[in-house]
C-alpha cells in the first residue's frame, strides 16, 4: 500500500500557502489540519486521521494538497476497515481529480476494499465481481503501472473464486439431479472461466451430466476435451 509518512516538508510549504488572498477562511490553516492528521494517522487512530484529512480537502478544495489530503482520508479508513467510507472518499477522488497521477493507486486501493470484502465461497459474491472489474479496469487503464502486477495476480485469484462458486452451485444442483441448471453452471465455467483450475473439473462433471440424462455424444465431446487439454489432470485420471 503506498503511504505518506514524509510530511515536514509538506507542512512547511502548506504554511506558506495558508494565508494568500484568494484562500477561503477556515477555522484552522491546512498546516495545522495536516499536522493533526499524520500525527493521528502514525498513532494508527485511522479513524479520527480520515476526519483530519477530509477536513483539509473540504475546507481548501482548491488547494494543490487536496487530492493527496482525499487519498489519505481514502487509506486511513482502509486502514481502520471502514471499506464504505473508503470507497466514498475514492470517488470523490475520481470525481475531482480524474486525471490526477495517483488515479492508479486509487483505483488499486478501492479494488482492495472490495476484495477485502470477499466472503466464503458458499456466500453471495458480489464483492468478488466488483473487485474483479475494478482491478480489470486499472490494468486496462494503466498495464504499466506500479500496481498493475498486483492487480493481475488478484484478478487471477477472484477469477478462480468465482469459478469456485460456480462449481459449488453446480455440485449441489447434481446432487438433487437439476441436470439443465448443473449444465448450464458448467458450461459457463467452460466458456468464460476457462483458464481457472475449475475447467478441468468442470468438463469431468459435464461428461457426467450428460450420461446422466442420456446424450452419450455430448459427454463424450467432454470427455475427449478433457483428455486433450488436460491429459495428466486428476479430473481426467477419472475417465478412465
Amino acid at each position: 500500500m503506498k503511504k505518506h509518512f514524509i510530511w515536514l516538508s509538506i507542512l512547511a510549504m502548506l504554511a506558506g500557502c495558508a494565508g494568500t488572498d484568494n484562500e477561503i477562511v477556515a477555522e484552522q490553516p491546512l498546516s495545522d489540519i495536516y499536522a493533526t492528521a499524520y500525527a493521528e494517522f502514525n498513532d494508527e487512530n485511522y479513524e479520527e486521521a480520515a476526519m483530519e484529512f477530509l477536513k483539509a480537502e473540504t475546507q481548501y478544495p482548491s488547494s494543490p494538497w487536496a487530492p493527496d489530503a482525499l487519498v489519505m482520508a481514502a487509506y486511513s479508513h482502509y486502514m481502520d476497515g471502514d471499506f464504505a467510507g473508503a470507497i466514498l472518499a475514492t470517488d470523490r477522488f475520481m470525481r475531482f481529480h480524474p486525471g490526477h497521477r495517483d488515479v492508479p493507486y486509487v483505483m488499486y486501493l478501492r479494488g482492495m476494499c472490495y476484495y477485502r470484502q470477499v466472503s466464503d465461497v458458499r456466500r453471495e459474491p458480489g464483492m468478488s465481481a466488483y473487485a474483479l472489474q475494478q482491478f480489470q479496469t486499472l490494468i486496462q487503464r494503466f498495464p504499466r503501472s506500479e500496481y498493475a502486477k498486483n492487480a493481475e495476480n488478484k484478478v487471477n485469484i477472484l477469477k478462480n473464486y468465482i469459478a469456485g462458486k460456480v462449481m459449488f452451485a453446480a455440485r449441489n444442483d447434481m446432487k438433487k439431479e437439476n441436470w439443465p441448471s448443473a449444465i448450464s453452471r458448467l458450461q459457463s465455467i467452460v466458456t468464460d472461466a476457462q483458464e481457472t483450475v475449475m475447467t478441468p473439473e468442470a468438463m469431468f462433471r459435464l461428461t457426467e451430466a450428460y450420461t446422466a440424462i442420456g446424450l452419450p455424444e455430448q459427454a463424450r465431446g467432454y470427455s475427449d476435451m478433457l483428455k486433450l487439454n488436460f491429459p495428466d489432470n486428476e479430473w481426467t485420471q477419472r475417465l478412465k
